[in-house]
């Protein structure tokens, strides 16, 4: 026969083992699991909605979710790159700087004849190598990402003006401009897709397979959760950091170049400015954690969306460009913030 009075202990282990608390446990961990899953998605879907009805229904007209879409795309590809370097632990404050230079190399590139079509590898090529660049000095030298990037930041932006010397380059014959301008039509006079967004759909979908089904991607959740056990696993720590910083070069190269074919133009001192906030608030808000080893690549693409419609909602609404960098910076702050609740969130569960 059971005992009349049962240990803690004891009454735990039968209350757990109860049909009624195994399926009230068993619902609470699937809401946490949908919870988790949503992310930001509701914030987006409630932004959209809001601004729809505070800009008198004009947010969701078709020519004004083409422009949030494109508005997106840049920032989209910079903050995918982000993702790689922020799930190891790390930081990368050059990618506007990046683009800027980028940008700028392939416009030089394209005006120059016989080889104006190889612009648009010229400038992904100038962001590859800068990322490559860092990622050498942070993994080999043990330098601290931040203070790497940062320099890089200061350091490309002005090559980025040397390239340019101090003007705007302008080229309006740019081979390929039809991906800085034009729409893949889905339903001819009814829905059409900017390119721009296609290639960050695109951006998204390479990089989710890299993350998600390779051993690379395994390998870079495993150096940000926990970089000694990685390298005493045998993952090749430095390899892992030069390979995501060479990402996200590459990726802010591609914006650079998505840039110059949606302008026709560059400027080394103003493109690209504090694109790189956009791209780190798109990747904390989408659900990566500042610690690494956390997060997801659909995500970071709803956190650009958030900036986007955010931004774009603004200005539907008539907020002062001055309530504006307020607004962003209040949003910077408050996705730091949901980092450290969703660290905390974890600790306990």
């Amino acid at each position: 026969m059971p005992p009349d009075n049962p240990s803690p202990q004891e009454a735990t282990t039968a209350t757990s083992g109860t049909p009624g608390f195994a399926t009230a446990e068993t619902k609470r961990q699937r809401t946490r699991m949908i919870i988790r899953a949503a992310g930001m998605l509701p914030v987006l879907l409630l932004l959209c909605v809001g601004f729809h009805f505070l800009s008198d229904g004009r947010f969701f007209s078709g020519q004004n979710l083409g422009i949030v879409l494109q508005q997106a795309a840049v920032n989209t590809v910079l903050a995918a790159g982000m993702t790689f370097v922020i799930l190891t632990g790390g930081i990368d404050l050059s990618v506007g700087s990046i683009l800027a230079a980028s940008a700028m190399a392939g416009l030089i590139v394209s005006t120059l004849p016989d080889i104006e079509l190889l612009w648009l590898p010229a400038a992904v090529l100038t962001g590859l190598v800068i990322g490559v660049f860092n990622g050498a000095l942070i993994a080999l030298l043990r330098l601290p990402p931040f203070i790497v990037t940062l320099g890089s930041l200061t350091a490309v932006r002005g090559l980025a003006r040397l390239l340019g010397a101090d003007t705007t380059v302008f080229n309006s014959a740019i081979p390929y401009a039809f991906i800085g301008n034009a729409s893949l039509t889905l339903v001819p006079g009814v829905v059409s897709i900017p390119w721009l967004s296609v290639i960050a759909l695109l951006v998204i979908l390479v990089s989710w397979l890299v993350l998600r089904r390779t051993v690379l991607g395994v390998h870079i959740y495993a150096v940000g959760g926990n970089e000694s056990a990685a390298r005493l696993a045998g993952i090749k720590v430095r390899a892992v950091l030069i390979f995501v910083y060479g990402v996200s070069g590459l990726l802010a190269g591609l914006g650079g170049a998505m840039q110059a074919a949606r302008l026709y133009a560059a400027n080394g001192l103003q493109l690209g400015q504090s694109y790189e906030l956009d791209a780190i608030t798109a990747v904390i808000l989408g659900g990566t954690s500042f610690v690494g080893g956390i997060g997801s690549i659909w995500g970071t693409l709803v956190g650009a969306l958030i900036i986007a419609v955010l931004s774009n909602g603004l200005i539907l609404t008539g907020v002062s460009d001055v309530w504006q960098y307020v607004i962003k910076g209040v949003v910077i702050i408050g996705a730091v913030a949901l980092d450290r609740y969703r660290l905390q969130g974890s600790a306990r569960t």
